[in-house]
């Protein structure tokens, strides 16, 4: 009578063997010992090329003075050219509605108001410049640009009726004003009269943009001045 074998048990593997392989220190001493000298050996280059450090030094001192130069005359530049700025109506009228802003943005630097800035585009609320003058009051500027001119279209009530919604209750504005290369309706002008907005007509913009009085100075009933701020 034969008896049957029991098949032999297989040992389980052991994973511990393969994971000390892997993270055996001598392998990982190699890569760090390489670093550590590469490091070294760079060092030492430098150490006996010192002059090269000095060489990237003073040219990137040359360099961030350049920049700073460059920056400074663009800044005097930039006064020079808001003083002596002047447009006469037939640039305008040429202009895109978004050049148109610019100007008006850049005409009220001129006048002193040093933050003015055009915020004109989709969503703006009836404001497409904003800017503090040397009084500190605010102002709030819509621009109705007609490349017709005269002959384009007329600002309206309607027009005057968003600036009048917003210009003070959203954008807290001291003066309202709308300003145009255009012409006004009557009853346009009647109804900034009541509302206490000011109209810069075609006449109005000519005289302001092509000479060299700020445009509170051309209009009348503005605010009175607010204390002084740092822009006075």
């Amino acid at each position: 009578m034969t008896t049957r074998r029991s098949p032999a048990r297989r040992r389980p593997a052991r994973p511990g063997r393969r994971r000390r392989r892997k993270n055996d220190p001598a392998g990982l001493a190699v890569p760090a010992i390489a670093a550590v000298a590469l490091s070294a050996a760079v060092v030492d280059w430098l150490l006996i090329h010192w002059w090269l450090l000095v060489l990237a030094g003073v040219l990137v001192a040359l360099a961030a003075g350049g920049w700073i130069y460059q920056q400074q005359q663009k800044s005097r530049w930039e006064a020079v050219r808001a003083q002596g700025l002047r447009f006469g109506l037939p640039q305008l009228d040429a202009l895109h509605h978004t050049r148109f802003e610019e100007a008006v943005r850049d005409l009220m630097r001129r006048d002193g108001c040093r933050d003015a800035v055009r915020v004109g585009g989709g969503g703006d609320l009836g404001a497409d410049v904003k800017a503090t003058d040397p009084f500190g009051r605010r102002w709030v500027i819509q621009c109705k640009h007609r490349r017709k001119g005269l002959a384009g279209s007329a600002v309206g009530t309607p027009d005057l009726q968003v600036l009048n919604g917003t210009a003070r209750q959203v954008h807290g504005a001291d003066v309202a004003v709308i300003v145009t290369n255009g012409r006004v309706t009557a009853p346009a002008v009647t109804f900034a009269e009541q509302q206490r907005l000011h109209v810069v007509d075609r006449h109005t913009l000519a005289v302001w943009a092509a000479g060299s009085q700020p445009l509170w100075e051309l209009l009348r009933a503005v605010p009175p001045p607010r204390r002084p701020t740092s822009l006075s």
